[in-house]
């Protein structure tokens, strides 16, 4: 099992036209979490992830809790709507595109322009979704395990609800079914854990070896997706 396509951290060379995107799409993200289960973030696993991707990237703590009362109703806010587009990449990677948008013609054109102009194809609904599965992803920093025991950690996450576990030198990576990531997260944090993540993702059921002269096109089309402000998360079955 690989780790699913992370979104690219934000680096202290980035454009500001970079950041500002980047900030949208945090925002987004928050405030769809907030509007779909409520805001507080101890009770809304998506929301406590959207907050920590947010501080992560050094969103202004005024900006989130605007972005977490536009999605309580507590201020006026654009009406959002979340799209998955499908397709496929150099080298035939599988690719599924997550949005969060307030103009679907633009955001279409965006994703589509991105697939072609850097050797992809957008497919239609249905083309790669079923090489995915809709799972949970708890990731836990390799700090939170100094000292401790590795074969009793992974104990300790199995019978917390742990269906699949990887780690590498930057932490575990804990996958759950989809329907119960709350309640392994509350666990995973019960048992003095600090959690870095935990969201739904879409985990590739088989991964797909790219060939080396494929792979930097590859990584150049999710990097173009995940530019874009109305791209929340990008997906690929590639083993990159």
């Amino acid at each position: 099992m690989g780790r699913h396509w992370q979104n690219i951290k934000l680096g202290k060379g980035k454009a500001d036209s970079q950041r500002a995107a980047k900030f949208t799409q945090l925002s987004r993200a928050i405030t769809m979490a907030a509007k779909e289960k409520g805001g507080d973030p101890d009770m809304n696993s998506k929301l406590y992830t959207a907050i920590e991707k947010a501080k992560e990237a050094f969103m202004p703590k005024d900006n989130i809790e605007r972005a977490v009362k536009r999605g309580t109703g507590e201020l006026e806010a654009e009406v959002l709507v979340e799209l998955l587009y499908e397709g496929y990449g150099p080298g035939g990677a599988a690719i599924l595109v997550e949005c969060v948008t307030d103009n679907r013609n633009r955001t279409a054109t965006n994703v589509k322009t991105a697939f072609t102009r850097n050797g992809g194809t957008l497919g239609a609904a249905g083309a790669v979704a079923w090489m995915f599965e809709r799972r949970g992803v708890i990731e836990i920093p390799a700090a939170s395990f100094e000292g401790k025991d590795p074969d009793e950690v992974e104990m300790g996450l199995i019978e917390a609800g742990a269906e699949d576990i990887a780690r590498d030198e930057e932490g575990w990576e804990v996958i759950t079914s989809f329907s119960d990531l709350g309640e392994v997260r509350s666990k995973v944090e019960q048992a003095g854990f600090k959690i870095g993540s935990a969201e739904p993702a879409y985990i590739a059921k088989d991964l797909l070896r790219v060939p080396e002269d494929q792979k930097p096109a590859l990584t150049e089309l999710l990097e173009a997706l995940d530019a874009d402000e109305d791209v929340k998360d990008v997906y690929t079955n590639a083993d990159l």
